[in-house]
């Protein structure tokens, strides 16, 4: 076996938060944070360029044709050896620039990384003429290229300055085609753009969009070299259901948001997989909900209400149903507050995105009440970044009271700080424990959470 030969399984430990128990109800709803940590275990610094195949797609109008001259062909000579590439650019329909001919990828070397750069000083652009319908045609354009091209990491690089967007209307449905087959960052440029459609292929396909005013030749090289970061290029968080839990989501909080879907397992309808992509060493926290049905169980009594599997790390979901008229502390080995740290991130989050968008669209009286109340959980959360995005565009009088008073700025210099607010880091995840030690099942021998109930692979009782 060769030395570059990554490990099949990496370190994993997983840890279950709730803030405390629930209250019955027809339809309670529980919360859980789940943290996950990977490890590379001794794998190589770098994926193999070989098991990654990337899309270069410049959605870009004549007139921007400056913001590009440079900046591909530096990106398209700086690509890895062996890294399989295209690159398109767009007409009336996204059209390949790169390679030219019958062939849909290249294999960059030498000669491909010269020819390439030398071509992308041609590369078609959107002009007065009829112009692609939206981000929905790259991206079923990048979905049909690399359905033949099944390689461990697939991703797409769209660079957009906004000009194809008018009319978008399929994009929510292409993503839906999209999600799970790859991987998207988004580069911005210009001043004509929308936020809201790039975040959204951002975060349902698990990558970032970010503004680029100067050094995109430099931003989609840093992008390639951090896809060969990636240790493991799916990571599905498994979740098996107590029978009364009716609903079940999860989402990433942190580093980034990003929208999970929940995919049944054949056979097991209490068994549900959410893919997670693109893992590098480091944690990850997701908010686990759950809606159950109180009606059939017993109060006061610990009850495993959802087994939550990482590879071979399993944590048990332990809550108990409390008599409406006590409250009760919080079960033992419970991370308090985990739970209301992530919503309170999620509301900064959407604070400051919406306080931002209402300027844009001088609704400034919408605007004050959003950025005041985005200020106020920053200070909480001791979240500086979110304090100095709020300076840029108002005097921040009392940051924990949630006083502001917005200064006059310009519209066109927003979209960038949208962008931001909803794909930039969030804080720095927490330090966590790794799992807590468990039983494994006397039957199939399955490791199990310390609190486990029932064995995640036979069903059986654990004794």
């Amino acid at each position: 076996m060769s030395s570059h030969t990554r490990p099949a399984q990496p370190g994993i430990r997983l840890r279950v938060d709730l803030d405390g128990d629930p209250r019955p109800h027809h339809s309670a709803k529980i919360e859980a944070r789940l943290r996950v940590d990977v490890a590379a275990d001794g794998a190589p610094t770098d994926l193999p360029a070989v098991e990654l195949a990337v899309i270069i797609a410049v959605d870009v109008a004549e007139q921007h044709r400056a913001a590009v001259r440079h900046a591909l062909p530096a990106a398209l000579r700086a690509l890895p050896d062996r890294i399989s590439f295209t690159v398109l650019g767009g007409g009336p329909e996204p059209v390949r620039c790169y390679p030219r001919g019958d062939d849909e990828w290249a294999v960059a070397d030498q000669d491909h990384r010269r020819r390439a750069a030398f071509v992308a000083g041609s590369l078609p652009l959107h002009r007065d003429g009829p112009r692609p319908a939206g981000y929905a045609r790259w991206a079923a354009r990048a979905r049909a290229l690399l359905a033949g091209r099944p390689l461990s990491v697939q991703h797409l690089v769209l660079i957009t300055d906004g000009s194809s967007a008018a009319g978008e209307h399929r994009l929510a449905e292409e993503l839906e085609r999209c999600a799970g087959q790859f991987t998207c960052d988004v580069f911005a440029i210009g001043a004509d753009w929308a936020p809201d459609p790039l975040l959204d292929l951002a975060e349902r396909l698990h990558g970032t969009a970010q503004f680029v005013d100067d050094g995109l030749g430099r931003a989609i090289t840093d992008a390639i070299a951090r896809l060969r970061r990636v240790h493991t290029p799916q990571l599905p968080i498994e979740v098996t259901l107590r029978p009364s839990v009716r609903q079940v989501s999860l989402s990433e909080k942190a580093p980034r948001p990003h929208r999970l879907g929940g995919l049944p397992r054949p056979g097991r309808p209490h068994r549900w997989s959410f893919p997670t992509y693109q893992w590098e060493q480091g944690g990850r926290d997701y908010l686990l909900t759950l809606v159950a049905d109180a009606g059939g169980d017993p109060l006061e009594t610990e009850l495993q209400f959802a087994m939550v599997s990482v590879g071979d790390v399993h944590a048990p979901v332990v809550a108990r149903w409390h008599l409406p008229d006590q409250s009760g502390p919080p079960a033992p080995g419970t991370g308090t507050g985990s739970v209301r740290s992530l919503n309170a991130t999620a509301r900064m989050r959407g604070a400051l995105r919406e306080g931002l968008a209402a300027l844009r669209e001088h609704r400034r009286d919408t605007a004050e009440a959003c950025l005041g109340q985005a200020a106020r959980l920053a200070a909480g959360l001791d979240i500086g970044w979110v304090l100095d995005e709020i300076r840029t565009v108002a005097d921040v009088e009392d940051a924990a009271a949630g006083r502001i008073r917005l200064r006059a700025v310009d519209a066109g210099a927003l979209g960038p700080m949208i962008l931001r607010a909803g794909s930039r880091p969030g804080a720095p995840p927490a330090d966590t424990a790794g799992p807590r030690p468990g039983p494994r099942c006397g039957d199939c021998g399955t490791p199990a959470g310390g609190e486990a109930r029932y064995c995640i692979s036979c069903g059986r009782e654990l004794l």
